[in-house]
């Protein structure tokens, strides 16, 4: 039996506040690369591909909020990645395969299978593409901005931290939609990004807006018809003042206030009433029966060029740590992936 090194992520302790590199430790352990005895329902995984988002902080917390279960310190972190099959105890999966789903911060994962989301059958594009473009992040843009936010031809779209994963994919999805659509980004940098390549009408950095009501009334006079929520917080409570007659407002995430010991209050709600606006949350997981739609809608275009995504790759599992911090303070450029192997 091949004993091998298996490199690890390990959650020192809960965190409170931002996080840290140092609550997390990169070590060294091993693993026997054979499943053991009688584990019919187990999945031995070599990972390739980790995927680096913000929804991690909610799990490194001692009191993980909507039930949505934590992570243990001691052990390595959990997250969605690409693996290739070492070996299978389930009929599904064989040797070889390629898949996506949850799986451990480390170069091999026993999981239980029923952990594996989907097999990839499409190894035309990027294998790294099924953490993002075609994986939760791409899923989390179609099924938040079709399914939740109903658009129409000729809408008003707002996007924030619309460079980001998922962002980056709601603007152009609301163009090939013949929508109106800005966004709003942390740097120059990545608002450039937004305008030149992912085709946004407007961007702007919010950090150089003081008032932010303001920033949103320059650029929709009329109102917004559509917002898909990001952030939370401040930029939230604008948005409630500019919203339309019957807007949508799809909520995704607010990274805003993850790491806050005391979230900020939303002042504006009473808009919701006003402007008779429906403000839904959703998880991606509850509209995974759709991915085979969704494939089918994604891969032209990516093949044919008409949707475009960024990556910013952090090489090697020690680079880990470093790359989830970085989401916190914006320093990743697109879809944050760590590579732990290319093969």
């Amino acid at each position: 039996m091949a004993q091998v090194r298996n490199k690890q992520v390990i959650l020192r302790d809960y965190v409170s506040g931002f996080p840290k590199e140092s609550d997390m430790n990169v070590v060294d352990s091993t693993i026997i690369l054979n499943l053991p005895q009688g584990s019919n329902d187990v999945v031995l995984l070599k990972n390739l591909y980790l995927s680096c988002d913000p929804y991690l902080r909610i799990f490194m917390a001692k009191d993980t909020i909507a039930g949505l279960g934590g992570l243990t310190p001691g052990s390595p972190l959990t997250g969605l990645g690409v693996s290739k099959v070492v070996e299978s105890g389930h009929p599904d999966y064989k040797k070889d395969d390629l898949v996506w789903g949850m799986t451990k911060w480390e170069e091999y994962s026993l999981v239980p299978a029923a952990q594996i989301l989907f097999k990839i059958e499409h190894t035309d594009v990027p294998l790294s593409y099924y953490t993002g473009i075609l994986g939760m992040p791409g899923m989390t843009a179609y099924a938040g901005f079709f399914e939740v936010g109903s658009p129409k031809k000729g809408e008003n779209v707002f996007v924030s931290a619309a460079s980001g994963a998922v962002g980056q994919l709601v603007g152009q999805f609301a163009k090939l939609h013949g929508c109106y659509v800005v966004g709003s980004a942390g740097s120059k940098e990545k608002v450039d990004l937004l305008k030149n390549k992912f085709g946004y009408d407007e961007a702007f950095n919010y950090k150089e807006e003081p008032d932010l009501n303001a920033a949103l009334k320059r650029y929709f006079p009329e109102g917004i018809d559509i917002y898909f929520e990001n952030v939370g917080g401040k930029t939230l409570d604008a948005v409630l003042l500019n919203m339309k007659l019957h807007g949508r407002i799809p909520v995704c995430g607010m990274i805003s206030q993850y790491n806050l010991t005391q979230p900020e209050g939303v002042t504006n709600l009473a808009h919701i009433i006003y402007k008779r606006i429906r403000m839904e949350g959703f998880a991606v997981f509850e509209y995974y029966h759709l991915y085979t739609k969704f494939l089918e809608f994604m891969l032209p275009l990516i093949r044919e060029g008409k949707v475009v995504y960024v990556e910013d790759i952090a090489e090697g599992l020690e680079n880990g740590p470093a790359a989830l911090v970085g989401l916190f303070s914006g320093q990743n450029v697109g879809k944050q992936v760590v590579v732990v192997a290319h093969e």
